[in-house]
């Protein structure tokens, strides 16, 4: 039997907020982070945006996803949220005719590999590293997002394992897959199709958002800062980038993630030198310049503060 995995980040659970729906109600009081992006996923339509080569972009089902038409079917980076199976179906018929070959995960989290179930019936071999492979097999208490995940069937785990990298041709393109070393979790890999010049990062870029850093699996926010620098160094100056969450961008915008990543880590870590607990580091705000623009929407301030915290 499975051990049951805890992530929890000291008092982060108390300050997490997603403002994906109303503020809750006593009707919906009991509604989880989980239950909420799921329901979110449930209504929301899956739009279709071309980047180039070829190359894809889905998004409207928990993260971004990916696809890429071949001769005989597609290739997704990421393949959602299993409730969006018949939207997201619909999306990749509009892009090529066939079945799904092969689906990249980029990490275990359920809003990027929750279609792996109904991916591999439709034919896709799942590739991803082999810390993702062991976590679709276990039972995973995630407190923040306050849902127990239990273990995919074996149609839903990974058959295709990257260790460190590895270049797949598929179609007129060829995808070169690298992990990251621990950085969001202790599994991450991006997808980089090479012809196209396209660059998908998986959570360890989030545009516009503060990220999520799932310790217990790895993840850290000195990972989270050296992961930002590869792709910092990935991207050229037309390379276009595709985060877990949020609008398309490129290297100028990788840059200024990083840099801000970098200088919340200093504020906190200066906070916690001087002996200050968490709830004292976050009532200091030391994300308050950067707030504006990355804490309004899945992470807010406190919660990212907190996560930082535990990685200086």
């Amino acid at each position: 039997m499975n051990s049951l995995i805890t992530r929890a980040v000291t008092t982060a659970a108390l300050l997490f907020t997603l403002p994906l729906l109303a503020p809750a109600t006593p009707a919906f009081a009991q509604e989880t982070p989980y239950a909420k992006i799921n329901a979110a996923a449930a209504v929301d339509e899956i739009v279709v945006k071309p980047l180039r080569g070829g190359v894809t972009l889905l998004q409207g089902s928990g993260g971004n996803m990916m696809a890429l038409a071949g001769p005989t079917g597609l290739l997704m980076v990421d393949d959602g949220i299993a409730v969006s199976k018949d939207k997201i179906e619909a999306a990749l018929r509009r892009i090529g005719p066939g079945p799904i070959n092969y689906v990249i995960n980029t990490h275990w989290h359920w809003d990027h590999t929750d279609g792996n179930v109904w991916a591999n019936h439709d034919g896709a071999v799942l590739i991803g590293h082999a810390n993702t492979a062991r976590h679709l097999g276990e039972t995973i208490h995630v407190v923040e997002w306050g849902h127990v995940f239990t273990p995919l069937p074996a149609g839903g785990r990974i058959a295709m394992i990257v260790q460190d990298e590895k270049s797949m041709p598929y179609g007129d393109d060829t995808i070169r897959m690298r992990y990251y070393a621990p950085s969001h979790t202790d599994g991450d890999i991006s997808a980089y199709f090479t012809k196209a010049d396209v660059l998908a990062t998986g959570d360890t870029w989030w545009h516009g958002l503060y990220p999520f850093i799932d310790y217990v699996a790895g993840g850290s926010i000195d990972g989270m800062i050296r992961a930002a620098n590869d792709n910092v160094d990935m991207a050229g100056p037309d390379t276009i980038v595709v985060p877990g969450h949020g609008p398309v961008g490129g290297r100028a915008e990788l840059i200024e993630y990083r840099d801000m990543l970098v200088a919340i880590r200093a504020n906190v870590a200066a906070l916690k030198r001087q002996g200050k607990s968490v709830e004292e580091t976050v009532a200091a705000k030391p994300t308050a310049a950067y707030d504006a623009k990355w804490g309004q929407n899945v992470i807010n301030p406190a919660l990212f503060t907190a996560l930082v915290y535990r990685g200086v």
